[in-house]
């Protein structure tokens, strides 16, 4: 089992940023696929962006691309979520995710993550 712990929400107006930090404990070495999902009230929770542990994977949701940039440090066993030019729309709560394993379906597939982190809201005000 890996404990996520999420950091660094909080409120910002539209167009500032934000860089949410998971950082992750246990058997970290067994996370295949590292992601970011986002629950808004009301709507399913989504994927944001994936990286697999290598890095040689990485994946964006279209909303956010070229505006998120998703990053690790493995060895500070740690996720990052870079958020740049955040909108209104962007308000949810943030969780990260570990998913081991290759397969599985797509990497937005919220049942490929066995481990998630509690989350660390997010507010975008107009």
């Amino acid at each position: 089992q890996v404990t996520l712990v999420e950091s660094g929400g909080g409120s910002v107006q539209a167009g500032g940023s934000l860089r949410l930090s998971c950082a992750a404990s246990g058997f970290t070495d067994r996370s295949y696929l590292k992601g970011w999902f986002r629950q808004a009230p009301g709507k399913e929770r989504e994927g944001v962006a994936a990286i697999t542990a290598g890095g040689a994977g990485i994946f964006y949701a279209d909303s956010v691309k070229g505006r998120f940039t998703i990053s690790q440090d493995n060895a500070k066993n740690t996720l990052y979520l870079q958020m740049g030019r955040l909108k209104p729309e962007d308000t949810a709560m943030y969780y990260c995710a570990h998913a081991s394993g290759p397969s599985g379906g797509m990497w937005y597939d919220r049942s490929r993550y066995t481990d998630w982190g509690q989350g660390t809201q997010v507010t975008v005000s107009s």
